[in-house]
């Protein structure tokens, strides 16, 4: 990239910034939401959520342990060994925000936290509040579990959002100093290892794109090629679960913990395409798919095993101890937009779609104060709320917590949804493509300088009607291009109107456009049954429910209804009157001394129609049961 690039792109504000792809990724600058399902949300976050992981990071010490006069004595150093990263990732999404919607006060308090974390940075460029001083352990001797390159992966990303919304390098002054030390420490003539935790490896790429400095991406290649080969610690979880058991290239899928291997797997891709290396790119993206085909739930989450936050084997996909962790999801996404924006390939949206109704709405509370760390797909038992001050430590399918010692999931769902506007549309040498539709305003110039400008407007996902209105172009053809949802058999689309003919993955739209012109696009939200895979064993005789994007649930809040003992006639559509209802019935079983016979049992029998709601709203009205996989009559 040139200095004239990097330099616009300051202000642009783009996680990803390739040099080369398909895609170009549009800006926080050129792409505004302005309401409905996700204005509303980025509302809660700007105003709630940054001030409840501030106001929880001072209350546990986290912040505390960056200034000098705590930092220095190992004594007074709280928290987790990766709880830096919080304080990172937080800065980031305080970044986006501010690049979203100006606001002094909290630029303000990105400088007071800038000036605390440059106060615990060593001499020599080392940062990490947990290891290297006085009392406690010596640098870098437990990469498996340290997270010291893994929290400086998260300082590198949040230097460059911040620079990207404010062109304030304060932080990027930080974070270069932290990547200089870690070049020298663990370059070619360095320490011959790797991070226990991936994450170093994107915010290596990142700083390079927007500093220019080549040694950066250099080491984040080095590091890429060092995976595989064991040189972390024996694991009782395996190799695996540090994606250090088989070197990436040889790799035919996704395993090991979740989170660790997806952000990997996103520093993969963006050193493929910085490198030109299309091999590598196209290892990457055969592991990713082969991971959403068999290893991801309906939701678009990814991880199926408590023990170890990990993937399992193919079709291990249980619905009653799903974890899906949010991170895991939002790593998801991070992959599954790079991949769009090298290739080009709309599939991909899709993957994005379905993870930010499914999994990151899921998240979040109403109050965006309190959320979930996993995600299951079946809760059998009420789980009482707790009072809102009270931290906690638990993954199951409770309520929302306020606070989890391993709070990762807050500030990285909160950084996805203040950047959020950046993964609706992107533009490509003939035009733009829109992605995700919602409430949103485009302004930006096509490849020749032209430029366009669109105001969209639609009640989606409740309202499968989006309209597109013309609001600034040049003269002279050019092409617009909205993704046809893999759902959305049926769609139509018309211009002024007039019907335009519809096919594959996207509706292209080719013409000279004038302001004023009008473009809707009519996707078909009627409810429907989903089947899963028959070798998922776990939910071999069930059916879902989607409507449009949304995975549906069956919800009992209060547990009045026995969700356990429910079928569905899978012969008969849901229907949508008003919501979306499916006819069934339960049965109350009799109590037997032993749950085996040669003949199942047999109770009495109600014939009911089941109202099902968004999964994203379920546990939002107190204590409930919950089954999003149904089974049939």
């Amino acid at each position: 990239m040139t200095v004239a690039a990097r330099t616009a792109d300051l202000t642009g504000g783009r996680p990803v910034v390739p040099s080369r792809g398909v895609l170009r990724p549009l800006g926080l600058s050129e792409v505004r939401i302005t309401g409905g399902f996700w204005a509303q949300r980025q509302a809660t976050n700007g105003r709630a959520t940054l001030d409840h992981g501030r106001e929880w990071m001072d209350k546990l010490g986290w912040t505390g342990n960056f200034t000098a006069e705590v930092g220095h004595g190992s004594a007074e150093r709280r928290g987790r060994e990766f709880s830096d990263s919080e304080v990172y990732k937080l800065i980031e999404a305080m970044s986006w925000e501010t690049g979203r919607q100006a606001d002094p006060a909290r630029d303000a308090e990105i400088t007071e936290l800038t000036a605390m974390i440059a106060s615990a940075q060593a001499e020599d460029g080392y940062l990490h509040t947990a290891f290297g001083r006085s009392g406690q352990r010596a640098r870098y001797g437990d990469l498996a579990w340290g997270h010291e390159l893994y929290c400086a992966g998260h300082l590198l990303q949040a230097s460059v959002a911040r620079a990207r919304t404010s062109g304030d390098d304060a932080l990027l002054n930080v974070a270069r100093r932290v990547a200089d030390h870690v070049c020298e420490e663990f370059g070619p003539a360095g320490r011959d290892a790797v991070c226990g935790h991936p994450e170093i490896e994107p915010g290596l790429v990142e700083l390079f794109r927007a500093t220019g400095e080549q040694r950066y991406l250099d080491q984040a290649a080095l590091f890429v090629a060092r995976r595989g080969r064991r040189t972390l610690p024996r694991h009782e979880f395996g190799w695996a679960y540090f994606s250090d058991d088989i070197p990436v290239r040889e790799a035919k899928v996704l395993r090991g913990h979740a989170v660790r291997a997806l952000y990997l797997a996103a520093g993969v891709v963006d050193l493929a395409v910085e490198t030109g290396d299309d091999e590598l790119l196209e290892t990457v993206a055969a592991q990713f798919d082969r991971t959403l085909a068999r290893r991801t739930y309906l939701t678009g989450g990814m991880g199926s095993r408590h023990l170890d936050e990990a993937f399992s084997d193919d079709f291990v996909l249980p619905a009653d101890r799903a974890y899906s962790e949010t991170c895991a999801g939002i790593a998801a996404i991070m992959v599954a937009w790079r991949l769009m924006l090298a290739t080009g390939q709309e599939r991909y949206a899709d993957v994005i779609e379905r993870i930010l109704y499914n999994v990151v709405a899921t998240a979040i509370g109403d109050d965006g104060r309190s959320f979930f760390y996993a995600h299951t797909l079946h809760q059998r038992s009420l789980t009482p709320v707790l009072p809102g001050d009270v931290e906690q430590l638990g993954f199951g399918g409770g309520p929302r917590a306020p606070w989890f010692e391993v709070s990762c999931c807050l500030a990285n769902t909160a950084r996805m949804l203040a950047s959020l506007s950046t993964y609706v549309a992107s533009a490509d040498d003939d035009g733009l493509r829109v992605h995700q539709y919602a409430d949103a305003d485009l302004d930006t110039t096509l490849a020749d300088g032209r430029r366009v400008g669109l105001r969209m407007r639609t009640g989606y996902p409740d309202d499968g009607t989006v309209g597109i209105e013309v609001t600034a172009a040049e003269p002279g053809p050019w092409t617009l291009a909205l993704r046809l949802p893999s759902w959305a058999a049926g769609a139509t689309v018309t211009v002024n109107g007039q019907p335009q003919p519809v096919s594959g993955d996207r509706a292209v739209l080719r013409r000279d456009f004038a302001v004023g012109d009008r473009i809707v696009l009519a996707l078909p939200m009627r409810p429907r049954f989903t089947r899963p895979d028959p070798r998922i064993d776990a939910v071999r005789g069930c059916v879902a429910v989607e409507q449009g994007p949304v995975v549906l649930c069956a919800e009992s809040v209060g547990g009045a209804l026995d969700l356990d003992s429910l079928r569905v006639d899978a012969g008969t559509d849901p229907a949508a009157d008003g919501g979306v209802t499916v006819r069934g019935l339960t049965e109350e079983l009799p109590e037997r001394q032993w749950p085996y016979a040669d003949a199942g049992p047999v109770g009495q029998r109600t014939t009911r129609d089941v109202p099902l709601v968004p999964y994203h709203r379920w546990a939002r009205s107190g204590p409930s049961t919950m089954r999003v996989w149904l089974p049939t009559t």
